[in-house]
């Protein structure tokens, strides 16, 4: 199929960017989006050209790597698939494609459509961890946990830190990824002697990091790639009221 795509070129964070276009023939409806984008590169280099750069890793949909706002859609139209899960077949022949990083206060450019994502690793840093001994693994069933629970926590460790969830929202919120990490965590025994110092630090270190507040739009788990739901920000709203009560 044939292509016509506007990319955002920016040559670093200082830099003025803009929408550069360019066309690509040949492309396979088997390809995934960022083969296609391998496609493109390939011949830019081949012309002398800078090549696009964009994030990428595993291509599994597991690393959370990918971040590319196509056509307005983080992760781009298949809902439930990352970009680089996206293959070609769900474009035609002749589509003009826009293709942006990922758009927050809290993600800088940091060259085309790669931005910087370390505000996440700092809300992780204030909380996002456990303090249980390390060692021999225990047995499964050595801490019982209601299936109800664990269900739970496992649909909200699904996180990959993508982002997608800050760049749908239209107040840059990063909520959503710093509330499934609130509630995996929480939801478990291991969880708990952090409980009240892990929600209040990640939503000291998100706020600090430049995100903005949550007002219930819904768009950030439309956006997210492993369907989690905004019933972990109502967690975490809970145990974020519970945890500024007793500390006041």
């Amino acid at each position: 199929m044939k292509l016509k795509l506007r990319i955002w070129r920016q040559s670093d964070a200082a830099a003025k960017g803009k929408m550069v276009a360019y066309e690509l023939d040949d492309v396979s409806e088997d390809a995934s989006f960022l083969e296609m984008l391998d496609v493109l590169n390939e011949r830019l280099i081949g012309e002398g050209d800078d090549p696009v750069a964009f994030d990428h890793d595993c291509r599994e949909g597991i690393c959370g790597s990918c971040s590319l706002v196509i056509d307005g859609q983080p992760h781009g139209p298949q809902g439930a698939t990352t970009t680089c899960q996206l293959h070609m077949r769900k474009f035609k022949d002749g589509d003009s494609i826009d293709i942006e990083p990922w758009r927050a206060g809290a993600f800088p450019v940091i060259k085309d459509l790669v931005v910087d994502r370390s505000a996440f690793d700092r809300i992780i840093q204030a909380g996002g961890y456990i303090s249980a001994p390390t060692g021999t693994a225990p047995d499964a069933h050595a801490a019982p946990i209601p299936k109800q629970d664990a269900d739970a926590a496992f649909s909200a460790a699904a996180c990959i830190g993508c982002g997608a969830c800050v760049a749908a929202c239209p107040n840059g919120s990063g909520m959503l990824f710093m509330a499934a990490k609130v509630a995996h965590l929480g939801l478990v025994p291991q969880g708990q002697p952090e409980r009240a110092t892990r929600v209040l630090g990640m939503v000291a270190a998100h706020d600090q990091a430049g995100f903005g507040g949550c007002t219930n739009a819904g768009e950030c788990a439309a956006a997210c790639p492993k369907e989690i739901g905004l019933d972990v920000i109502g967690r975490l709203n809970r145990d974020f009221r519970k945890a500024a009560t007793r500390a006041a």
